[in-house]
C-alpha cells in the first residue's frame, strides 16, 4: 500500500493553464482587398446590390488602375453591383495598351495602325491581292466615307491602286502594288514578333484560354450586332 500524504503538504492547485492559441491565418484583406460583395457573406448588406455570381478575383494579385476604380465606385455607390465593370474595364485598357504597342512597333515602316489593317486585309486575302471597297469597309468595320478617304491617302503613297470592276462598272477594285505588297511582308513578320512578346509574360495556358473565352464573347457580340 502506498503511504497517504503527508499531512502538512498543500493541496495540488487544478491545472488553470490554456493551451497556446493557433495563431490566425492571415486574411486577404491583408494583400488587395476583395472588390465586391464576399462569397463568404451569409447575406447581402442592407441597401446594397446583389452578385450576379461572378467576382473579381482582386485578392489573389497585386492590385491594378480598375480594382481602384472598383473600390471607389463601392464606396460611392454601394447599391449597385459594379462588378460587369472589372472584365470590360480591363479589355479596354488593355486595348488602348496593345494599340500603342502595335503603333510603335509599325512606326519603322512609316505605317500606323488603321494602315498596316488595311494593307493586311489586301494581303491576306490572296493573288492578285485585290478587293471591293464594300469587301474592304466591312472586313474592317468602318464606315465607307472613312474607306474613301483612306484609300486617297494610300493611293498617294503608290501603296495601292485602283481598277475598274469588271462585274459593277459603277465601282472600283482596290488591289495592293508591287511596292505596297513588299511593304505589308516586312511589316507583318515585326507585328507578328512584337505580338509573340506582348503575350509572352502569359503561360500557354492563360493565352489559350483567354482566347477560347474571347472567341465565345465575341461570337455572342457579333450576333447580338446582327439581331439589331
Amino acid at each position: 500500500m502506498s503511504a497517504p500524504p503527508h499531512a502538512d503538504s498543500p493541496p495540488t492547485a487544478p491545472d488553470t493553464r490554456q493551451p497556446p492559441a493557433t495563431p490566425a491565418e492571415p486574411s486577404c484583406a491583408d494583400t488587395v482587398p476583395t472588390i465586391g460583395v464576399s462569397h463568404n457573406a451569409p447575406d447581402t448588406a442592407p441597401g446594397a446590390a446583389k452578385s450576379n455570381g461572378w467576382m473579381p478575383m482582386a485578392g489573389t494579385r497585386p492590385r491594378d488602375a480598375v480594382d481602384a476604380i472598383l473600390t471607389q465606385w463601392q464606396r460611392e455607390r454601394p447599391d449597385l453591383d459594379c462588378t460587369p465593370m472589372a472584365p470590360i474595364g480591363r479589355l479596354k485598357r488593355c486595348a488602348a495598351l496593345l494599340e500603342a504597342r502595335i503603333e510603335a512597333g509599325l512606326a519603322p515602316f512609316g505605317l500606323t495602325l488603321w494602315e498596316f489593317d488595311m494593307l493586311a486585309t489586301l494581303r491576306r486575302a490572296g493573288a492578285p491581292f485585290r478587293l471591293s471597297p464594300t469587301a474592304l469597309f466591312s472586313t474592317l468595320m468602318v464606315t465607307s466615307g472613312t474607306m474613301t478617304h483612306r484609300l486617297k491617302q494610300l493611293e498617294k503613297r503608290g501603296l495601292i491602286g485602283r481598277l475598274p470592276n469588271p462585274d459593277d462598272a459603277r465601282s472600283l477594285l482596290v488591289q495592293l502594288t508591287p511596292q505596297g505588297l513588299a511593304l505589308i511582308d516586312r511589316a507583318v513578320a515585326t507585328h507578328v514578333d512584337n505580338e509573340r512578346q506582348m503575350l509572352a509574360a502569359l503561360p500557354a495556358g492563360m493565352v489559350h484560354a483567354l482566347d477560347e473565352a474571347l472567341s465565345v464573347w465575341l461570337r455572342v457580340l457579333e450576333n447580338g450586332q446582327q439581331q439589331r
